[in-house]
C-alpha cells in the first residue's frame, strides 16, 4: 500500500501570504496531497546566539527572515480545502501560553471539520525563548508535559478544571470542542523524549536523515513501546527537507532528499520501505515563488506514485 504523502505550505519571505498559500492548498489537494503543513520560526536574530538547529557556525536561511505565523496559514488553507488534513510540524510549544494554544487548535479543527494534526515540540533557538517563551529553555521539557495536559483537559469534556505551573482553569465551559480527539505527534530526539513520545502522544513526527537511521530509531520506539505496554498503535508522520537542485548532486555523494526530482524520489522509497505510513514533503525554500512551488510539487507526487510510493 502507498504511504500517504503531505506537502508543507508556503509561508517564507518570498510568497504572498494572502493569495499563495490558498492557491498552493488548493493545488495540492486537487494533485492528491493528503495533508498540508506548516512550521514555526518567529525570528531572526542578527547576529544568532546559535547556528541554525543549535549546530555551531550553520547559518540560518535566508528565507526565515519572514515566515508567516503556522495557525493564520492552516487556517487560510482550510477555508479553501475540503479534504486534505490540517499539521503542524512542529509548534514550538513554550512559545505558546497552553491554554490559547489548545482553544486554537480545537477552534481549528472544529471550523475545519475534524483535519487538525497537532505536531509539538520545544525548539531549539535560545533566541526565540529570549523573545517570546513563556519559560525559560531549560523548562522546556516541562512546558511540553503541561500543554499535553491542559489540552487534554481544554479538548475534554465540561466543566474543564486544571492547575499547573504556568496554567490555572477554575472550572469553566470552554468551547468550541474539536470535532474529533486531535491526534498529537512528538518528535524523540532525547530519552527523556522518547518516553513522552510513548506515554503520551499518539505518534511520532521524525526528520528524514537516512532510512538506515530511520529504521533504528522506529525500532527503538517499538521496543520501547513494548518494555513500557503500550498496545495503541502509533501514527506516524516522516518530515522531509527537500532541496530541489537538479544538477548539483548528479553523480556525487549527497544528502538525502538532496538532488534532481528523480533523486529526491529514490530517497523517498528507501524511507518507505522502514514501514511508516505518511511522508511530509517541504519543498518550498527552493521554489523561487507559488507557480514553480505548485508544479514541484505535483512533478514529484506524480514520480512518487508512478514509483510504487
Amino acid at each position: 500500500m502507498a504511504v500517504r504523502l503531505g506537502l508543507s505550505l508556503p509561508q517564507m519571505r518570498q510568497y504572498d501570504l494572502g493569495r499563495d498559500v490558498p492557491d498552493v492548498a488548493r493545488a495540492a489537494e486537487q494533485t492528491g496531497y493528503e495533508s498540508l503543513w506548516v512550521f514555526e520560526r518567529v525570528l531572526f536574530p542578527e547576529p544568532a546566539t546559535q547556528g541554525l538547529y543549535g549546530i555551531p557556525g550553520l547559518p540560518w536561511p535566508d528565507q526565515y527572515r519572514s515566515v508567516a505565523d503556522p495557525l493564520v496559514t492552516l487556517t487560510l488553507a482550510a477555508a479553501v480545502t475540503e479534504r486534505a488534513r490540517l499539521g503542524t510540524s512542529v509548534l514550538v510549544a513554550p512559545l505558546h501560553v497552553p491554554f490559547q494554544l489548545a482553544r486554537s487548535l480545537a477552534s481549528l479543527d472544529a471550523a475545519s471539520g475534524g483535519r487538525v494534526i497537532a505536531g509539538l515540540g520545544t525548539g531549539w533557538s535560545l533566541d526565540e525563548y529570549a523573545a517570546a517563551a513563556v519559560a525559560p529553555f531549560e523548562r522546556r521539557g516541562k512546558v511540553l508535559d503541561e500543554l499535553l495536559d491542559v489540552c487534554r483537559a481544554v479538548w475534554g469534556p465540561d466543566p474543564v478544571a486544571y492547575e499547573g505551573e504556568l496554567t490555572k482553569i477554575a472550572p469553566s465551559e470552554v468551547g468550541p470542542k474539536p470535532a474529533r480527539p486531535i491526534p498529537v505527534l512528538l518528535p524523540a530526539n532525547s530519552p527523556r523524549a522518547l518516553r513522552r513520545l510513548v506515554d503520551r502522544a499518539d505518534g511520532w513526527m521524525p526528520v528524514g536523515m537516512g532510512a538506515e537511521k530511520l529504521a533504528e530509531e522506529w525500532r527503538r520506539i517499538q521496543d520501547l513501546a513494548g518494555e513500557r505496554g503500550r498496545t495503541a498503535p502509533f501514527q506516524n508522520v516522516l518530515r522531509v527537507n527537500a532541496q530541489h537542485t537538479p544538477k548539483a548532486y548528479e553523480g556525487q555523494d549527497r544528502a538525502p532528499f538532496q538532488g534532481s526530482v528523480a533523486q529526491i524520489v529514490e530517497d523517498l522509497a528507501a524511507h518507505a520501505e522502514v514501514g511508516l505510513e505518511e511522508i511530509l514533503l517541504d519543498l518550498q525554500g527552493r521554489a523561487r515563488d507559488a507557480e514553480e512551488l505548485k508544479d514541484l510539487a505535483a512533478e514529484v507526487y506524480e514520480a512518487a506514485r508512478a514509483a510504487g510510493i
